[in-house]
């Protein structure tokens, strides 16, 4: 397959663009890398923020290995699972922060293990989850990190006062076995798609988890972490001294609700193959729901203009316009997704394309890692 034109492919095929890719991940690179936060107004010296890149967005420890290479993050990973960060763990991470709550006795005993292996921190929003944490981690003297959730928007997991926060960190410093971190939240834009909406918008959410963190350092307890923010604040956390990392992962492949982020390129696309031609103004390709899911909304035709996605289900898409389309049976074409995460859970592995031709395979062996 490499060297290979796409055009030849067969369909339907994941394709990243790896200009797309690199550009992406050197503009986190750049704006985190040999940060110096300077010093806070009392004159002590502040905290460098850095990227803790979120697995779950592309699945593949090779494209980590692009993103820790290029600079500005932790050193390891975040994940959404522990089957999850077990891959990226294998694969070389150095630590890993499970953004998740975690309370079956196998997984507790799988996360123990992982702590025995690396720095692991995983996430907690109630005294019940810290005491299952504490059974399954009291023997095997490697101290596992915890942070508190804090619940700024999702409506989800997390703490909903700074009341609940310090009382689950006290919890947690006076049990052992674990070890307190610090708090962790996120976010996901939901306001005006610019620059000026995305600081109005996700400092207050991050104010949210500061005003915990702040808290929890009145009670007395130190806090080493503040994870919070996405890809769509990156910039926004790095104004913030308190704030230690970002958990980003949508701004390697971007998706269409992000697009007004211009300093981002798209690097995900699936191509497919037109079918069918029902009628002049209608085209069916051979993508079904099963390649690139459709949770937030159809996907978006890449051109031409005029011609839409109406219609996916498990056998295809349905391209329409409101004239006659420019595709004839056999005609190649590219649907960008509305959700990124959920498009690449669906691969195995992505074909690698520069210039129009294949370069590489990108395997992604945490894909479909759910428990």
């Amino acid at each position: 397959m490499i060297g290979t034109p796409i055009v030849e492919l067969d369909t339907p095929v994941l394709l990243v663009d790896l200009d797309a890719l690199e550009h992406n991940i050197g503009v986190i690179a750049r704006h985190y890398s040999g940060r110096d936060s300077g010093r806070d107004s009392g004159g002590d010296a502040g905290r460098a923020i850095r990227l803790r890149p979120h697995g779950k967005n592309h699945k593949a420890p090779e494209i980590l290995e692009m993103q820790v290479a290029a600079g500005g993050t932790v050193g390891g990973v975040c994940a959404a699972k522990v089957s999850e960060a077990e891959v990226f763990v294998d694969a070389g991470a150095g630590n890993v922060l499970i953004a998740n709550q975690v309370v079956d006795p196998a997984k507790i005993r799988r996360l123990v293990a992982l702590a025995g292996r690396v720095e692991t921190t995983v996430a907690v929003d109630s005294g019940e989850q810290v005491a299952l944490l504490a059974r399954g981690a009291e023997s095997s003297g490697t101290p596992l990190g915890v942070v508190i959730e804090v619940d700024t928007m999702m409506g989800r997991a997390g703490v909903r006062s700074v009341e609940q926060a310090v009382t689950l960190a006290r919890r947690v410093v006076a049990t052992p076995g674990l070890r307190f971190r610090g708090v962790m939240s996120h976010q996901v834009p939901r306001g005006p798609g610019d620059r000026a909406g995305r600081f109005s918008e996700g400092g207050r959410y991050i104010e949210l988890a500061l005003a915990a963190k702040r808290a929890i350092e009145d009670a007395g307890i130190d806090v080493d972490i503040v994870s919070t923010g996405e890809s769509w604040t990156y910039d926004v956390a790095a104004t913030y001294p308190e704030v230690t990392e970002i958990e980003g992962g949508t701004y390697v492949f971007m998706e269409v609700p992000y697009a007004y982020m211009r300093e981002f390129r798209f690097a995900l696309r699936v191509m497919g193959r037109v079918v069918a031609r029902p009628d002049a103004r209608t085209a069916i390709g051979d993508v079904p729901i099963d390649a690139i899911g459709a949770p937030n909304g159809l996907p978006t035709l890449e051109g031409p203009d005029g011609v839409t996605v109406t219609g996916i289900d498990h056998h295809g898409v349905v391209l329409s316009g409101n004239a006659d389309l420019p595709f004839d049976v056999g005609d190649p074409f590219f649907l960008l997704t509305h959700q990124q995460d959920v498009t690449v859970n669906r691969w195995d592995r992505f074909v690698g394309v520069r210039e129009g031709r294949v370069e590489k395979i990108i395997e992604a062996p945490a894909r479909g890692c759910v428990h």
